[in-house]
């Protein structure tokens, strides 16, 4: 049968003195680096100045986006499939005005 002064030293023997400066960053060091500043940066998200990305934007542009944001995937390729063809159409057109000039003699250089 155990004594019950026994148990006492054993709860004792599990005591630890130690002090630990919690200040310290060698002891609690960040555990991934660079979080810290991020978080920083961070704290608060909504600012009065936009990104520098939209600084050049018009308001003609920021519709084109949030209507170009709106559509679904496939209204998306449509659109893309349009440009691409609207594209096509332009180079060809281009080169038409090109042959053109070539023949009314316009894009040649004046003579010294």
């Amino acid at each position: 049968m155990a004594s019950p002064n026994g148990g006492d030293d054993f709860e004792s023997s599990l005591l630890s003195f130690e002090k630990l400066d919690r200040a310290s960053p060698d002891l609690w060091p960040e555990q991934l680096p660079g979080v810290a500043e991020f978080a920083a940066s961070c704290k608060n998200p909504i600012s009065d100045s936009p990104p520098k990305w939209m600084a050049e934007l018009e308001s003609d542009d920021i519709d084109m986006l949030k209507e170009l944001g709106s559509l679904t995937t496939a209204n998306l390729m449509e659109k893309v499939k349009g440009l691409q063809n609207l594209a096509y159409q332009l180079g060809l057109e281009e080169s038409r005005e090109m042959t053109r000039g070539k023949f009314l003699n316009i894009l040649e250089r004046p003579k010294k």
